[in-house]
């Protein structure tokens, strides 16, 4: 695992995505990570030990990039917890989620996840975020999308990869209503 390649890849990322999305201050945006894909394996088949340096690293940079633009920052859990979310009770309160008992654990949660509920100041786990999500990153192919408020728009990135991590992001954009006659605002497209 190279340090510095995955520090430049996840800061080129979170600029990219930053200045491409669209996200307001408060909005709403919601990490999925698969550690073990960042250093090439397959999902779910790495120890903590492995990936604990590509986890502090990618989790660092995505945490200051967003709370400097006053973004909340959520994590999703793996299929093991039913892709449920970790984020700052405050934030769950503010939309009005449905707070669950569960803490995430290595291989029931995620790598990520655990790192995040162990860095908010009052983790809380919530079931769904109610596709309230404006905007999200897929790390490694976790399927994010469901976190995200229809209509969900792809970010084209410059980088495809963080380490060896594919990775997709997106946003939302307000629906389209209307027919042939109809006008749409661009600052909402």
């Amino acid at each position: 695992m190279n340090a510095e390649a995955i520090r430049k890849d996840i800061e080129d990322v979170m600029d990219d995505i930053l200045s491409k999305s669209k996200l307001e201050e408060g909005s709403l945006f919601v990490v999925g990570c698969s550690s073990s894909s960042i250093i090439g394996k397959q999902i779910g088949t790495s120890e903590k030990e492995e990936t604990e340096e590509a986890v502090d690293i990618v989790y660092e940079v995505i945490s200051e990039k967003l709370s400097e633009n006053k973004i909340s920052f959520a994590v999703q859990c793996c299929e093991h917890l039913n892709r449920a979310v970790v984020l700052e009770k405050s934030v769950a309160v503010k939309y009005g989620f449905e707070i669950v008992n569960v803490v995430p654990m290595p291989h029931a949660g995620g790598a990520f996840a655990v790192k995040h509920y162990e860095s908010l100041k009052e983790p809380v786990v919530v079931e769904s975020v109610n596709q309230r999500a404006d905007g999200g990153l897929d790390i490694g192919g976790v399927m994010i999308g469901m976190h995200i408020h229809p209509v969900v728009v792809p970010i084209r990135l410059e980088k495809k990869n963080v380490g060896e991590a594919m990775i997709l992001a997106a946003r939302r954009r307000a629906k389209y209503v209307g027919g042939e006659r109809a006008v749409y605002n661009p600052e909402l497209a």
